[in-house]
């Protein structure tokens, strides 16, 4: 009885919510830090160029790539015929292999959001 004394007091059901399917984006956005990227960076000897942009992918790849990417440095006076076999015309080079699509970016990877939007870990704006 209620206060009133007058009938049953009304207990509240909890409401069961139904999980919807996640849209493809979702998934596609959790699929994204499970990722694992394989890189190779060209480079042309040891040019102040080269080892900035040693060092710059390298960062951006600890940042946001922790442990869930390989990266390799190919220096293209050294193993010329994998720079002719990729078509490498200007170095540095970094050229996304997997995950797909194949993404290429030329410069001392400087421009840190340009190189990750390119490396497609943050959509673009």
């Amino acid at each position: 009885m209620n206060r009133s004394g007058k009938g049953k007091r009304r207990i509240p059901r909890p409401r069961i919510s139904r999980v919807k399917p996640k849209s493809p984006l979702a998934r596609a956005a959790a699929r994204q830090d499970t990722v694992h990227c394989t890189l190779r960076l060209y480079v042309a000897g040891l040019t102040p160029r080269s080892s900035a942009a040693i060092r710059n992918i390298t960062a951006i790849c600890e940042d946001h790539l922790k442990g869930r990417y390989d990266l390799e440095v190919i220096d293209i006076y050294r193993q010329s015929n994998l720079a002719r076999g990729e078509q490498i015309i200007a170095a540095p080079t970094l050229i996304k292999k997997l995950p797909l699509p194949l993404r290429r970016l030329i410069g001392d990877m400087a421009d840190t959001e340009r190189v990750i939007v390119g490396l497609d870990l943050r959509p673009r704006k």
